[in-house]
């Protein structure tokens, strides 16, 4: 029930708060658990934080996730291009996978990425299956009223969806504004900025409250859902950028997926133009969570080229490892910040790339908390943001939206990112 989800958000931020941490923060699954098998459709206009997130999220539990398509076979295999330019690579495709049986078939929203999911009669046929043999099923964003309420699934149900689709559900729905809700085996959410909340309810319901606590620890998710973000501004200057601002993303293998495609989709939606970038051997990421490898841009060698008027870095502590040992990549941040230029870096990348390359020298900075020991200056490590200056840090996979919105607010002004931070429904 909503009341339920509502315990549920404060049971996860409570985790957070004790600093909930486990050897395997850092590894996928853990404790022996028999792997429940999870399915994350995805379609060309997915949103993808909302897919990353819930994929990412299950998996932390120890889910088999597996990400299939549901477009129709063609020329790009199973290259997906989701929301905002995000292109990713599944796992399989959906009309390959009818028979198998599942725990959970946990469906991302986003337009037109709910309607192409509506539209796949071999998912339709298998989450019908599914629900009839009392499997859990889920849906976010625009995806409860297109696809879910479509297919009949949610009657009798209370259920909710992203705000403005809540009048696309039929009559047969109790709608509920809430952030999730959870009726039998149907739970529902909001939209991108609920997405984390929405996958530690699955988690509770396929592995139980002390696994969801335990999961929800190291990400570091908000004490209150819902509410204004705050940021740490120290040393207040504006960020000089162009009429359009251009950033650059290095990506690299083990890169957090939540943290990277955060900065992606929500500075797009701000009309950043965002130049994503492989330091690897080619264009395509395996993730950290080995889900959701995504593909780049370009290669950092050809976005070396151009001009961005901030360089930002997600965390994973493979990836940033990587990035600290590219040297093409240190160059660019060290001439950024010889520049007087914006740049900054969230949860590993504080630590492991920017302190031993003497990039957060007089600089406040926050980090990865198990991390911020090897941080020179720990005096800000308490904060989830930190600005100072023309530099930007931040936590963790659970403080990566406020981050990617603290980067509008300095880039385009607090309205724009207001505005978007209710977009997200985070608030």
């Amino acid at each position: 029930m909503a009341a339920a989800a509502s315990s549920l958000v404060r049971r996860a931020a409570a985790a957070a708060s004790r600093g909930l941490l486990h050897a395997r923060a850092f590894a996928s699954g853990g404790g022996g658990e028999t792997a429940k098998r999870v399915l994350v459709p995805v379609a060309a206009g997915t949103e993808p934080i909302e897919a990353a997130a819930t994929a990412d999220v299950l998996n932390r539990a120890g889910a088999r996730v597996t990400v299939a398509t549901a477009d129709p076979a063609g020329d790009d295999g199973l290259v997906v291009e989701a929301a905002y330019g995000v292109k990713l690579v599944a796992d399989g495709r959906v009309a390959d996978l009818e028979g198998e049986a599942f725990d959970l078939i946990a469906l991302p929203g986003g337009m037109p990425g709910s309607v192409n999911l509506r539209d796949c009669k071999a998912l339709e046929k298998m989450v019908k299956n599914h629900a009839d043999n009392g499997g859990l099923y889920g849906a976010i964003c625009a995806a409860p009223a297109v696809t879910l309420a479509y297919w009949g699934m949610l009657k009798g149900l209370k259920a909710t969806c992203y705000p403005s689709f809540m009048e696309k559900f039929t009559a047969e729905v109790i709608p509920v504004n809430s952030r999730v809700v959870v009726d039998r085996n149907a739970v529902t959410s909001q939209g991108p900025g609920t997405a984390i909340e929405f996958a530690l309810a699955l988690v509770e319901r396929l592995y139980g409250k002390e696994k969801m606590e335990e999961v929800a620890g190291p990400l570091y998710v908000r004490p209150q859902h819902g509410v204004e973000y705050t940021i740490e501004e120290l040393n207040s200057v504006e960020w000089k950028c162009s009429d359009t601002p251009q950033v650059l993303v290095p990506v690299a293998n083990g890169s957090e997926e939540m943290e990277a495609i955060n900065l992606i989709d929500v500075l797009r939606r701000a009309g950043v133009n965002v130049t994503v970038a492989s330091v690897e051997e080619k264009l395509q990421i395996v993730t950290r969570r080995h889900k959701f490898n995504l593909i780049a841009d370009m290669m950092l060698d050809e976005a070396s080229e151009m001009q961005f008027d901030l360089i930002v870095m997600p965390g994973g502590l493979q990836g940033a490892q990587k990035f600290a040992s590219t040297k093409k990549l240190v160059d660019l941040l060290k001439k950024q910040a010889e520049s007087n230029k914006p740049y900054g870096a969230i949860c590993a990348s504080p630590a492991h790339v920017l302190e031993p390359h003497g990039l957060l020298k007089g600089k406040k900075a926050t980090a990865f908390p198990p991390m911020s020991h090897l941080l020179t200056d720990q005096s800000a490590c308490d904060q989830r943001v930190v600005v100072d200056g023309n530099f930007i840090t931040s936590q963790a996979p659970g403080t990566a939206t406020e981050f990617s919105l603290a980067i509008v607010e300095k880039l385009l002004g607090r309205d724009k990112a207001i505005s978007i931070a209710k977009e997200l429904i985070f608030m």
